[in-house]
């Protein structure tokens, strides 16, 4: 809330800045504007605004001069958009973010998919189910109080800001599993996994696709007995699985106004599931930094960017 209440106080919105100034390393020249960019925290979200911050510094005409960027949970990032703090909101989990995203229709709206069918739910090491593993026989959800033992009791989830831990906390009562809901941070979720693994020592917890995890380990998604439906993780008893998702982006009615060409470009930026997987791997396995990770895609790209531009 204390950085809700600083975004209203520090950010309006779009403002004007002279071209040059953003975080690309085209450059160029002329005015431009710049744009109050929410960044949520995982690395998929620093890539695609990397990758947009490029773009427009490659493209002067696209009228953007720069990204600024502020790192907010969803429920904030939508909260300054609502009152036009946040112009621009990338990485936008549908179905998991719909609920926030309507609360700002009067003034932000989703415009394009850059990427869908990305899957999301529980995962174990594979070396934990293998025949002879700690948690042999483990195949679905359901059975999880019955290697509660062998868990240590325990699920680990990652930041509480993300609503996915909110549905996993409902999913959790609706199965009836009692093992305790571990909450702190998805890097020290990772840091739990890391440990886990190396010792080859049994663990349960939530992840998603894409992710540089699954370049580092081999991990094995637990069945789920009820697909998911709309509504079973909100109004429903949460008993269900996890929906595959997209990520979206969402551009405020001022930012159309004032950067239509930009506005245009990002309805149809798409980026793949496989290629942010690798490109997360170079940075969170590989350490690569993000603006070099995001320049060489948009190298990479230059066809297809001018083609999106026209």
């Amino acid at each position: 809330m204390a950085l809700t209440a600083l975004l209203a106080a520090t950010l309006a919105g779009c403002t004007s800045e002279e071209a040059g100034s953003g975080g690309g390393s085209g450059g160029g020249g002329g005015g431009g504007i710049t744009v109050q960019t929410a960044q949520f925290s995982w690395t998929a979200a620093g890539l695609t605004n990397g990758i947009l911050g490029e773009i427009a510094a490659d493209h002067p005409d696209l009228g953007v001069a720069s990204l600024a960027t502020t790192q907010l949970d969803p429920a904030a990032a939508w909260a300054g958009a609502q009152r036009g703090d946040i112009d621009l909101l990338t990485e936008v989990a549908l179905p998991n973010q719909q609920e926030l995203a309507d609360s700002a229709s009067d003034r932000v709206e989703i415009v394009s998919e850059t990427y869908g069918e990305a899957a999301q739910g529980w995962f174990v090491p594979a070396y934990a189910v293998e025949p002879g593993g700690p948690l042999e026989g483990l195949t679905s959800v359901t059975q999880l109080n019955e290697y509660a033992d062998q868990l240590g009791n325990k699920f680990y989830d990652a930041d509480p800001g993300y609503i996915t831990t909110e549905q996993n906390a409902k999913r959790l009562e609706g199965y009836g599993i009692t093992l305790e809901h571990v909450v702190s941070s998805e890097a020290a979720e990772l840091a739990q996994l890391e440990n886990s693994y190396s010792r080859e020592e049994p663990i349960v917890l939530y992840l998603y696709h894409p992710h540089a995890v699954f370049a580092q380990y081999d991990m094995v998604q637990l069945e789920e007995p009820t697909p998911y439906t709309e509504g079973c993780l909100t109004e429903g008893d949460g008993a269900c699985a996890m929906p595959s998702y997209s990520a979206n982006i969402a551009a405020s009615d001022e930012l159309a106004e004032q950067a239509p060409g930009f506005v245009d470009l990002l309805t149809d930026l798409r980026i793949s599931v496989e290629e942010m997987e690798e490109m997360q791997k170079r940075v969170d396995v590989d350490g690569e930094e993000v603006a070099t990770v995001a320049r060489g895609w948009v190298d990479d790209h230059a066809d297809q960017i001018d083609e999106w531009i026209g």
